[in-house]
């Protein structure tokens, strides 16, 4: 998730190939339903619904989409019975995992995280259980292709604008920021012609496990898998790295 990664790439090309899935327009549509139902239905005044309309125009929801679920939102009804909820648990090898649902039935979902965790190795725990090792952050993903600014200059710009920390990872930046920062950061870049592929309020683990197993590796990515493709699911977010003997397998 974090740090110079080789996952930080698989995930970000994972992200790209899941939005060609016709289910991220149901995801999307529900965050924008409780964004707009939480703080109102103006982008403008409202920064998490700004961010999940950014979101679902990047995977190309059709603007009536959008709309429509902005009206449930501040209209009640559907949108009204969504409720968010985060898992805690382990992956095979002790990864540490956390997922963030919106569901209208809780009890229908713990029972289906439950089963997603134990068919593929891992275990549902307690909450609390791994929490106390991952900070909400700012997180903006900056593609290295087709951004002309160099690593120093894109460096300068985020840290005078507020950032934490950049990684530069394979194919793109990672800009980390504390939440209430993260806005200002991505202004200071668009306003610079800095291009954003991503910009969401994420889960980043302090520290990271290294996985050097090819097998426990895949376990543990199947069971990934599996949780980002349940439809209540929102975000999953783990905390380990893959090690360099690792770095030319397909996952």
């Amino acid at each position: 998730m974090s740090g110079h990664s080789k996952w930080a790439n698989i995930k970000h090309k994972k992200g790209k190939a899941d939005a060609q899935k016709g289910q991220i327009f149901t995801k999307l549509g529900r965050e924008i339903i409780v964004a707009a139902r939480s703080g109102g239905g103006e982008p403008a005044n409202n920064f998490r619904l700004k961010l999940a309309i950014d979101k679902a125009k990047a995977a190309n929801m059709p603007n009536d989409n959008i709309q429509r679920a902005i009206q449930k939102g501040v209209g009640g009804g559907e949108g009204s019975q969504y409720e968010e909820l985060r898992y805690e648990g382990y992956a095979p090898g002790g990864v540490a995992v956390m997922v963030n649902v919106l569901t209208d039935n809780r009890n229908r979902t713990a029972g289906e995280m439950r089963h997603i965790f134990s068919k593929n190795g891992g275990n549902l725990g307690e909450t609390g259980c791994v929490g106390w090792m991952f900070k909400e952050k700012g997180q903006l993903i900056l593609p290295k292709e087709g951004n002309s600014r160099g690593e120093d200059e894109i460096m300068l710009l985020v840290l005078e604008a507020g950032a934490e920390d950049l990684h530069s990872e394979e194919e793109h930046y990672q800009v980390l920021t504390a939440p209430e920062d993260m806005e200002k950061v991505r202004q200071t870049l668009l306003e610079h012609g800095v291009t954003i592929a991503e910009a969401e309020v994420s889960l980043i683990p302090e520290n990271t496990t290294e996985i050097a197993d090819e097998e426990q590796a895949r376990k543990i990515i199947r069971l990934i898998d599996f949780l980002e493709e349940h439809d209540d699911v929102q975000g999953v977010y783990v905390n380990f790295e893959l090690a360099e003997v690792l770095a030319n397998q397909e996952f």
